[in-house]
C-alpha cells in the first residue's frame, strides 16, 4: 500500500520537531545541573577599604584606613572632597592595596551647587598607585587602572554633559581634557547627578574581567533603584590596586560630598570563600576589643554622672536626646520647605508692590492718552477760534486806542477848566474808575493772547464790542 507523500512529510516534520524539543530540553537541564550557572558571586564586606558615617573622622582629623590630600575635608558623617570654591581639588585613597581579584564598590555621594552648570566633576579610581595629586579631577594625569568620571562641565561644547565616562589606562596615556575623554572612553552614559533630592549612588563591579557601572540617580529614597549605565568586557586591571575618590573645581564650583564608600570582595560560586577569622590577627582583635570595652565603660560612667546631675531627666533615655538619621532628614526637609515658604511670601509681597506701581503707571498713561485723544480732534477748531479771537482783539485794541485818545483830549479840556467847584472830586474819581476798568480790560485781553497751549482746548468768551462813543458819552455826562 502506497503512503501519500503529504503524510510522509508530516511524519518527518513531526519527528524533527520532537528531536529539536528534546535537544533544547537536554541543554536546558545541563545548564541547570552545571554548578554556578545562575548563582550570584559571594560578597564579603571589606571594612579596611570602606568608610561610612556617622563618627567617620577621628579626633586627629584622620579617617581610619584612608588618607586624604588637597582640599578634602573629613567630617563626622561625610568627606567633602572639594568645597564650592574656584580652583579646588582633593582626594581620598586607601592606605593599603587589596589583593582580591574580583570586587564591588558602592559609593554614595552628592554634587550640589547654586549654578545651572557645575564643574569640574568627581572620579572613582582603582589604580596600581595612589594618584594623590594631578589635573584629572584632582588626581594623577596618568594611571594604571580604571577611572569612572562623573563629568559635570562641557569642555568640548557638544552639550553632552553631565556624563559618566569609563576610561582605562596602562600608565602611558594622557587624559584628553578638551574632548572630555571621549576619544579614550571605553563606555559612557549621560546622567544628571547634580542637585538631586536624595544622594546619588554608584555601584561598580569588576567580576570575571567585566566592569559594570550601575547608577541610582537619587530621585527616590529607594536605595536599590539602580539602572545600567556602562559595561566594559575583557578589561584587565592590576591584581593589586588602591581605591580612591577625587574631585576638582575650575571657574565654576560645586560641593562634592562623599557619604559612604563600601567595598566588597567577590568570590565565584563553587570556590571556597575567604575565611573571615583569619583576616584579622588575634592580637589586633584583642586590641580592638580592649579599646571598645574602655570606651563603653567611659560612656556608662558619663551616663551615670549625667543622671545624677539631672534627676528630672531620668525618665527620658539619654539616647532620645540625639535625633536619628530619619528625624534629621525630616527636620531638614521641614526647614527647607519653611525657607521656601518664607521666600515665596516675600516674593508675593514684592510682586504686589510691583503690580501696584504698574497699575499707577498704567492709569497715568491711560489718562494722558485720553487727554491727548480728546484734544487732538479739537486742535484745528481751537486754531480757527484763535484766529478769530486775534482779529477781534486787534479790533478791540484799535477801539481802545481811540478811547484813549478821546479820554486824553477830555482830560486836557477838563484840566483847562478853572471852575471845577464841588464837582471836581467826583469828576476825578470817575476818571480813576474809568482808568481801572480800562486796565482790567487790557489785562484780560493780554491774558487771553498768552493763553495759547497746544495740549489744552481754550474756550474764550465772546468778545464784547467796545464803542468809543460809549466812553465819550459817559465822560461828558459826569463832566457836565
Amino acid at each position: 500500500m502506497a503512503v501519500p507523500m503529504e503524510r510522509v512529510w508530516l511524519v518527518s516534520a513531526g519527528s524533527r520537531v520532537r528531536f529539536l524539543f528534546l535537544v533544547c530540553l537536554l541543554s536546558f537541564s545541563a545548564a541547570l545541573d552545571s554548578p554556578g550557572a545562575d548563582e550570584a558571586p559571594h560578597r564579603r564586606f571589606e571594612y579596611k577599604y570602606s568608610f561610612k558615617g556617622p563618627y567617620l573622622v577621628q579626633s586627629d582629623g584622620s579617617v581610619p584606613f584612608w588618607t586624604h590630600t588637597g582640599n578634602a575635608i573629613p567630617s563626622a558623617d561625610q568627606i567633602r572632597i572639594t568645597p564650592s570654591l574656584k580652583s579646588q581639588k582633593g582626594s581620598v585613597w586607601t592606605k593599603t592595596a587589596p589583593s582580591f581579584e574580583n570586587w564591588e564598590v558602592e559609593v554614595t555621594f552628592r554634587v550640589t551647587g547654586r549654578g545651572r552648570i557645575g564643574a569640574d566633576g568627581l572620579a572613582i579610581w582603582y589604580t596600581a598607585a595612589q594618584g594623590l595629586d594631578g589635573n584629572v579631577y584632582g588626581s594623577a594625569d596618568s594611571w594604571n587602572g580604571v577611572g569612572i568620571f562623573f563629568d559635570s562641565f562641557d569642555n568640548d561644547g557638544k552639550k553632552n554633559n553631565p556624563a559618566i565616562i569609563v576610561v582605562g589606562n596602562n600608565g602611558r596615556l594622557q587624559y584628553d581634557h578638551q574632548n572630555d575623554g571621549s576619544t579614550q572612553a571605553l563606555a559612557t552614559c549621560q546622567r544628571d547627578f547634580r542637585n538631586k533630592p536624595y544622594p546619588v549612588r554608584a555601584k561598580i563591579a569588576y567580576y570575571k574581567k567585566f566592569l559594570t557601572v550601575m547608577i541610582n540617580n537619587g530621585f527616590t529614597p529607594d536605595k536599590e533603584d539602580y539602572e545600567l549605565c556602562a559595561k566594559v568586557e575583557n578589561m584587565v586591571l592590576p591584581a593589586q590596586g588602591y581605591f580612591g575618590i577625587s574631585a576638582a573645581t575650575g571657574g565654576l564650583a560645586d560641593d562634592h560630598d562623599v557619604l559612604s564608600f563600601l567595598t566588597f570582595q567577590l568570590t565565584e560560586p563553587g570556590k571556597e570563600p575567604p575565611q573571615t577569622d583569619t583576616e584579622i590577627p588575634k592580637e589586633e582583635k584583642d586590641k580592638y576589643q580592649e579599646e571598645f570595652d574602655n570606651f563603653q565603660q567611659e560612656l556608662d560612667k558619663r551616663k551615670e554622672e549625667f543622671q545624677k546631675d539631672h534627676p528630672d531627666m531620668q525618665g527620658h533615655p539619654a539616647d532620645d536626646i540625639f535625633e536619628s538619621v530619619n528625624e534629621r532628614e525630616l527636620r531638614q526637609i521641614f526647614e527647607g520647605q519653611n525657607r521656601i515658604h518664607l521666600e515665596i511670601k516675600q516674593l508675593n509681597r514684592q510682586l504686589d508692590m510691583v503690580l501696584d506701581e504698574q497699575r499707577r503707571y498704567v492709569s497715568a498713561v491711560t489718562d494722558e492718552i485720553a487727554k491727548r485723544g480728546a484734544t487732538a480732534p479739537g486742535q484745528q477748531l481751537s486754531q480757527q477760534e484763535l484766529d478769530s479771537i486775534l482779529s477781534t482783539q486787534r479790533e478791540v485794541f484799535k477801539q481802545v486806542g481811540e478811547v484813549r485818545n478821546t479820554v486824553s483830549e477830555t482830560l486836557r479840556l477838563v484840566s483847562g477848566n478853572q471852575h471845577l467847584g464841588s464837582a471836581g472830586y467826583e469828576t476825578t474819581q470817575h476818571f480813576n474808575d474809568i482808568k481801572e476798568h480800562l486796565h482790567v480790560v487790557k489785562r484780560d485781553i493780554e491774558h487771553l493772547v498768552q493763553k495759547n497751549l497746544p495740549h489744552e482746548k481754550q474756550k474764550c468768551p465772546e468778545p464784547v464790542p467796545l464803542h468809543p462813543f460809549l466812553f465819550i458819552y459817559s465822560t461828558f455826562l459826569y463832566i457836565w
